[in-house]
């Protein structure tokens, strides 16, 4: 994991900059695409760590064969969406993608995986700011340079899958990934953004809790979990998608092809 020193950010896009970057990126006519980014707004953060990597096949094998409840066979109804592992037999992954990143998990799958690891998923907040990587009101991790096949993998790579963790340059602050191959779960619920600053903030129900307790994901059938945030696009996206301030939600039972995860740890 990297250590992310706590500090005080600005969080989101200005709304007066939405037409312009919805013309460098080709897409005037809708701007309704980058409008959950604003408004900007000051947010302060503890220090924390982050996995350099997205969670790995490998890694989450270990997790299954350790808690068989959470293979696909057995793994409830309510947390999938029927995707779940589909790419596996039984407990393999296919073969020679051990380093890939998982994909085809669920929002409570990653959970129930990073509190396995004494973790938990990231905030909103932290991503973003750790995706930064040091460097302030710059578009992509590494900067503005537009996107291309060596910084990423992303739609413009043409590899139409996932590639090993690690195989693109880190950011600044030593993490891989933070831009394309796959989407990742975060805590937050999906939720606009509101003015005003924030400290350490985490939207709706998040499950957050650091360690093991409440590693099985009781869950009242009454309860409605939301669509959560996800960050960073994938091996399919766009460059808009890769932008640090990109935000889209997904469902929590959704498990699809480009949706992985990483997990962070409190200081």
């Amino acid at each position: 994991m990297v250590r992310i020193t706590g500090s005080t950010f600005e969080m989101g896009t200005d709304a007066s900059k939405i037409q312009g970057i919805a013309a460098a990126f080709n897409i005037s006519k809708h701007p309704d695409l980058i409008q959950a980014e604003t408004p900007q707004h000051k947010v302060t953060i503890s220090s924390f760590y982050l996995d350099k990597y997205e969670v790995t096949k490998l890694d989450f094998q270990r997790f299954v064969r350790s808690h068989p409840e959470w293979t696909g066979a057995r793994i409830p109804k309510q947390f999938h969406n029927g995707n779940y592992l589909k790419d596996w037999v039984g407990t393999n992954f296919p073969q020679g993608q051990a380093r890939h990143p998982v994909v085809n998990v669920s929002w409570y799958a990653a959970v129930a995986y990073c509190r396995w690891q004494r973790k938990r998923l990231p905030t909103e907040a932290e991503w973003e700011y750790a995706a930064r990587g040091g460097l302030p009101n710059k578009t992509f991790p590494w900067g503005d340079e537009p996107a291309d096949k060596t910084r990423a993998n992303y739609g413009g790579s043409g590899l139409k899958t996932t590639t090993a963790v690690g195989s693109y340059p880190a950011n600044g602050y030593g993490l891989f990934d933070m831009a394309g191959n796959v989407w990742e779960f975060l805590a937050d619920e999906w939720r606009p953004y509101s003015p005003g600053p924030k400290t350490n903030p985490l939207g709706g129900q998040a499950l957050l809790t650091d360690g093991r307790r409440g590693l099985f994901l009781e869950q009242d059938p009454e309860d409605v979990i939301t669509r959560r945030v996800i960050r960073g696009g994938s091996f399919g996206g766009s460059p808009l998608n890769l932008r640090v301030t990109y935000r889209d939600s997904h469902p929590p039972d959704g498990a699809r092809e480009f949706v992985g995860f990483r997990c962070a740890k409190s200081e």
